[in-house]
């Protein structure tokens, strides 16, 4: 976290003249700053883990858990990233969006990997588990991809360009 607060503040003092002081004053109320960026950015993840929660429950009536999961993934990761592009980082147009997205899927298949690691550690432990059962084992990786999904957002994906 330091990290990322150290590149907010490094961000700014590079963007604006005057002293580091001036510039983390600036910071603290510009839109860029984690403080600003992080209400936004979980907005968009409650939204977009319902969004994925309620595809992988309707694809699930058809398709394995493991099909569900990748594709109800897939489509709202492509939502999310957009949606944290325009309103989390404050980036409008379309330029470089494609880049963002292909940048955006390493924090997908971060996702991915642990969600379908959980399913199949539910599978194992679980078989035939319940669909509330594997809700809640999305819920806890989704939780822990949003973390990583943030990180990856701010440091990479969307920074200072």
């Amino acid at each position: 976290m330091n990290e990322i607060l150290s590149a907010d503040r490094d961000e700014h003092d590079e963007h604006r003249g005057g002293s580091a002081r001036d510039a983390r004053n600036a910071a603290a109320a510009g839109p860029r700053t984690v403080r600003r960026q992080l209400p936004s950015f979980l907005v968009i993840g409650v939204l977009s883990t319902l969004f994925y929660l309620a595809l992988f429950v309707t694809l699930r009536l058809v398709a394995s858990s493991q099909v569900a999961n990748l594709v109800a993934l897939a489509v709202s990761a492509v939502a999310n990233t957009a949606a944290n592009r325009r309103f989390t980082f404050g980036i409008t147009g379309s330029a470089g969006a494609v880049r963002d997205q292909l940048q955006g899927a390493v924090a997908f298949l971060i996702g991915l990997g642990l969600s379908s690691g959980a399913l199949a550690l539910l599978d194992a432990a679980v078989p035939h588990a319940s669909r509330v059962v594997e809700v809640t084992g999305l819920v806890v990786a989704n939780g822990l991809a949003t973390v990583a999904r943030f990180v990856l957002l701010k440091l990479w994906v969307f920074r200072k360009r």
